[in-house]
């Protein structure tokens, strides 16, 4: 054999063992180091990511503890981030090391550094979904909260999804029973409808929601409790939405002590879960509890990072975000069987002082399908559901119940506005009977108008009862309701 030969062998075993020292050496990522802390935002360099990338910063390097963050903006090759939990005890040059997808091994952090295990992050843009779900409570990162172990090995999906042509969904032709007399009767709600529930506080909205969970015919039912005080997220499990309404239930919890960007993150995850669902051709009800507090993570997040005020404090990112999450509520795509699952949606919406002018509320009223105002007036008289008759609206009743129904909701509406214009003249007894044959109608049937709006927390209305009532009252039938 010549010498050329022998050392082309030479360099070619050379070169196989030098591939296989590569192969089995561990990989090498690079980390960046935080140089600033202030307030929600944390600057980090060293770092190329882009805006939503997931991180791991290294907290105390002598107690191996770890925080979760997320890119939320840049400033040439600065990187805003934003942590998920405590931060206490953070130092600065901090490490830095993004989270690559289906990497969960040892990082290198540069040539001189040692070898470290991270866990594994609480941040990901896949979370877990599935039927096995249905009974439990978790929170916005899919970690269960009720005690009841670890979620099985499930499938998992990205919280971001493909839009639906609006000209492909199924149009919202079904009648929707909520088992709430009032709505049932005077709002009816659409299979596929996204309403809101405008409210300010202890008006009864929670009581109002668990009825719609207990009694809606929904095959499942995904709760969303964003921006909560964590002992009404119990006490809305326990008392309002009760065994009944859990057992086919998801609840996501991202209470008001979490960050913002946990906040966020439990809103569009109830509503992936709520696609899932729909994508297996099932009709789900989601129910987000708030809308405004979603905004107000968003607003939070975006002051941080330094996006300057416009209306009434809220940026300008918040009124972007609202519709990019309410659009995807609602029904799927046209199938050819109709066998298309379906969305409804109940977004509560938190009137600071009872004003409907307030931003938030005024941008949810035009992007949902109409909206049930809670008045503190009636709450205070013991008056319920405290339902405003006159102010709410659902915008898709007039395609989706009979046209006498139709008619008999305005004269019910008509006959309310009527005594409550003169309440004050009908209460002193200045309003003389016969001086108005409407109005002197409106003080006859009030009574009756009145018994139809309330309804008993435990009691259960279908629609047809509630459509044969409403016309029972209209038609001078002074046996119901």
């Amino acid at each position: 054999m010549s010498t050329s030969a022998t050392l082309a062998q030479q360099w070619s075993a050379q070169l196989d063992s030098a591939g296989l020292r590569v192969i089995a050496s561990e990989p090498l990522l690079y980390s960046g180091r935080i140089t600033r802390a202030t307030g929600l935002v944390l600057e980090a360099t060293g770092l190329r990511l882009p805006v939503g990338a997931a991180c791991r910063i290294e907290v105390s390097a002598s107690q191996n503890r770890w925080a979760d963050a997320e890119v939320v903006g840049f400033e040439g090759s600065r990187l805003f981030l934003m942590p998920q939990s405590d931060t206490s005890g953070l130092g600065p040059g901090a490490r830095v090391l993004p989270v690559e997808s289906g990497y969960d091994g040892p990082v290198a952090l540069d040539a001189q550094a040692k070898v470290v295990s991270p866990p594994p992050p609480n941040l990901s843009h896949h979370l877990p979904v599935g039927l096995h779900l249905l009974g439990r409570v978790v929170d916005a990162a899919g970690k269960p909260l009720d005690g009841l172990g670890e979620l099985p090995q499930a499938h998992t999906a990205s919280l971001n999804t493909a839009l639906i042509n609006p000209l492909s969904r199924a149009p919202i032709d079904t009648a929707l029973d909520v088992g709430v007399r009032a709505i049932n009767g005077l709002l009816t709600v659409g299979r596929g409808q996204r309403m809101g529930l405008f409210a300010g506080s202890g008006v009864g909205k929670s009581v109002l929601l668990g009825m719609m969970a207990r009694y809606t015919q929904a095959d499942v039912i995904v709760v969303g409790l964003i921006g909560e005080r964590g002992r009404e997220v119990k006490e809305f499990i326990e008392h309002n939405l009760g065994s009944e309404g859990l057992a086919r239930s998801v609840v996501v919890a991202a209470p008001a002590d979490v960050s913002p960007l946990l906040r966020l993150q439990g809103a569009v995850y109830a509503t992936r879960l709520a696609e899932f669902f729909r994508d297996q051709g099932l009709h789900v009800l989601l129910i987000m509890d708030s809308l405004t507090r979603y905004a107000m993570a968003q607003r939070e997040i975006a002051l941080a990072v330094g996006e300057p005020p416009a209306t009434k404090g809220y940026p300008p990112s918040v009124f972007n975000k609202l519709p990019a999450l309410v659009e995807r509520a609602g029904n799927g795509a046209v199938t050819a069987d109709n066998s298309g699952g379906s969305i409804t949606a109940f977004y509560t919406v938190l009137t600071e002082g009872d004003d409907q002018q307030d931003p938030i509320a005024d941008s949810a009223r035009a992007i949902l399908d109409g909206h049930i105002v809670l008045s503190r007036s009636l709450a205070e008289t013991g008056h319920y559901p405290a339902i405003d008759i006159e102010a709410s609206i659902s915008r898709v009743m007039s395609s989706i119940v009979p046209n006498e129904q139709f008619k008999s909701v305005h004269r019910f509406k008509s006959l309310m506005s009527r005594y409550q214009r003169n309440r004050d003249l009908i209460a002193v007894g200045a309003y003389s009977k016969g001086n108005d044959p409407g109005i002197d109608e409106a003080i006859e049937r009030f009574p009756w108008l009145e018994t139809y709006l309330r309804q008993d927390v435990g009691a259960r209305v279908n629609y047809e009862q509630a459509v044969t009532e409403l016309h029972a009252v209209l038609n001078h039938r002074q046996d119901l309701p």
